[in-house]
């Protein structure tokens, strides 16, 4: 079968790619470092139905590499088995948004989504807002390019 073919057939739809981008936890995260290898790192995010957002420390490698070069691209993907394997890759370039680094003593209106989801996801304070700690910030990639794939529609 021809391998384009195989491809579309095994893509997620936007629904999917949806779902699998809210339900999933850890994304891993390239970007390329000062010399041009690359640098792929684990990391929490959250997915607002048309970006991926970020709070990552600025002091890491994977922020200096973004504020030299912003171009990355990042995979959330799930299974274990060959058969069960399915995923999404984001393309893009990514930015950053509001104070560097958040401390959340100014208001951010573009920040209130990701914030929201993020603390509802993950860490939140116990009245429910989300936890800054004056070393994190905020990244937002808007994809250029998805390319998703599901090993589970294989054979159907």
């Amino acid at each position: 079968m021809d391998t384009q073919r195989r491809g579309r057939r095994i893509a997620l739809s936007g629904e999917e790619v949806d779902a699998l981008l809210t339900e999933q936890q850890v994304c891993r995260v390239a970007t390329l470092t000062a010399s041009g290898s690359p640098h792929v790192s684990p990391l929490w995010y959250v997915w607002d139905g048309t970006a991926l957002w970020l709070y990552s420390i600025v002091r890491s490698q994977r922020w200096a590499d973004v504020l030299r070069d912003p171009r990355a691209a990042v995979v959330v993907d799930a299974g274990g088995d060959f058969g069960e394997l399915h995923g999404v890759e984001l393309r893009g370039r990514f930015e950053q948004v509001g104070e560097t680094p958040r401390t959340g003593k100014t208001d951010e209106p573009e920040l209130a989504t990701p914030e929201r989801l993020f603390a509802g996801k993950y860490i939140a304070n116990p009245d429910g807002s989300m936890y800054h700690d004056g070393r994190h910030a905020w990244l937002r990639l808007v994809p250029e390019k998805i390319a998703s794939w599901d090993h589970r529609k294989i054979g159907r």
